[in-house]
């Protein structure tokens, strides 16, 4: 048996690139910013933390976050004021869709104050913001209430087995999956919705566990989405071979539970859109290793500690925290944001699916963990 080789990197102390400079034009946003590839400015995705009380494979595998690695301390970590300092000034260029993530982000204290500032927030136009939440759901049944009255619209939760054994395997924590459960019937008795429910599918570990998790979540307000298992990182030892292809999971819920394609809900969306044929529920499919959608790419993401990334493949991120607190100005800030997003032309997956042996190895990439998924 070939031994897997995990590469202890961490992506903080990967070299940074050059300092910012500011625009010799400073400019004031439209709201209409587009990339190098005509890509808009549409999503903006927050990491609040980068700790997380599970440890999941894919993510943070406890061979290298364990008790001894170093997270970041408090002060290196955008404050809520920071952090919607930049998010009105990102919401200016056209951002529509806010999502909070962390690691997992309930565990960011006072979380809720920083969703009430959020939802303050309003589009150009006038429109409230599409304000979410990624979690593993071990604290929601305990947040739900509080997450819904400070204005979070709807959550995400990460469930990749209902059988206990395998949960284990997958999250490497302690934890039962009826809690889990409990949490989003809690988060929907609540108000936030429609609730997602995201399945990473790793062969050889959890794949087995797709048609029960089809069948648990049909006939309930709950949309299942299965994602495939990404290179994101260069801790999780990811292999091409370990891929459970969004094809191979769609014809195995076909034999069983028929379904009918959906036409997306906006340009952009990530998962590819199924209903069963009943009319019993909704999945989706999230493709972005065997179909690649950098095309319509619409994400930004900011890290726990105010670096801007243009891509969930990116190997260094740009620093505005050094900008926030050297006392730039919003107009400043804003002209940086808007001149990052328009020579970006990142598309990584897009070039991974062409040469997936020869790009992904050779290049490091930052941790899932610290800038949200």
């Amino acid at each position: 048996m070939t031994k897997k080789v995990i590469p202890l990197i961490d992506s903080r102390r990967q070299p940074s690139l050059p300092p910012l400079s500011l625009p010799s034009i400073l400019e004031t946003p439209d709201g209409l910013i587009a990339d190098e590839l005509g890509r808009p400015l549409h999503d903006l995705r927050i990491s609040v933390t980068d700790r997380c009380n599970f440890r999941c494979v894919y993510c943070m595998p406890r061979a290298v976050f364990d008790k001894d690695y170093a997270f970041l301390p408090h002060t290196a970590l955008l404050s809520f004021e920071e952090i919607t300092r930049l998010a009105s000034l990102f919401v200016a260029h056209g951002v529509h869709k806010i999502r909070l993530t962390g690691g997992e982000p309930l565990l960011r204290k006072h979380i809720e104050k920083l969703i009430a500032m959020l939802s303050a927030l309003k589009t150009p136009d006038g429109k409230e913001l599409d304000l979410t939440l990624t979690t593993n759901g071990s604290l929601l049944a305990k947040k739900a209430q509080a997450l819904k009255d400070a204005g979070l619209k709807r959550v995400t939760v990460s469930l990749d087995a209902l059988d206990e054994g395998i949960f284990k395997r997958m999250n490497d924590a302690d934890f039962p999956v009826a809690d889990v459960l409990h949490g989003l019937d809690v988060a929907h008795q609540v108000g936030l919705g429609p609730i997602k429910v995201n399945m990473v599918v790793k062969r050889g570990v959890n794949e087995q566990e797709i048609l029960p998790m089809a069948r648990h979540f049909k006939n309930t307000p709950y949309i299942l989405r299965f994602i495939e298992y990404m290179d994101v990182g260069a801790s999780n030892g990811w292999k091409m071979d370990e891929v459970v292809s969004s094809a191979e999971v769609a014809q195995l819920i076909q034999s069983e539970l028929p379904m009918q394609p959906l036409a997306a809900n906006y340009l952009g969306e990530t998962a590819q859109r199924w209903r069963y044929a009943d009319g019993s529920g909704e999945i989706g499919l999230i493709s972005s290793v065997t179909q690649a959608f950098c095309h319509d790419c619409s994400r930004a993401r900011l890290s726990t500690e105010g670096k801007l990334y243009t891509c969930l493949f990116a190997s260094a991120g740009h620093d505005l925290r050094a900008l926030l607190r050297s006392d730039g100005s919003d107009r400043e800030i804003s002209s940086v944001i808007g001149q990052l997003w328009r020579t970006r032309d990142d598309r990584y997956s897009e070039q991974r699916t062409q040469n997936t042996e020869g790009l992904a190895p050779a290049r490091k990439k930052v941790e899932m963990s610290y800038i949200g998924g």
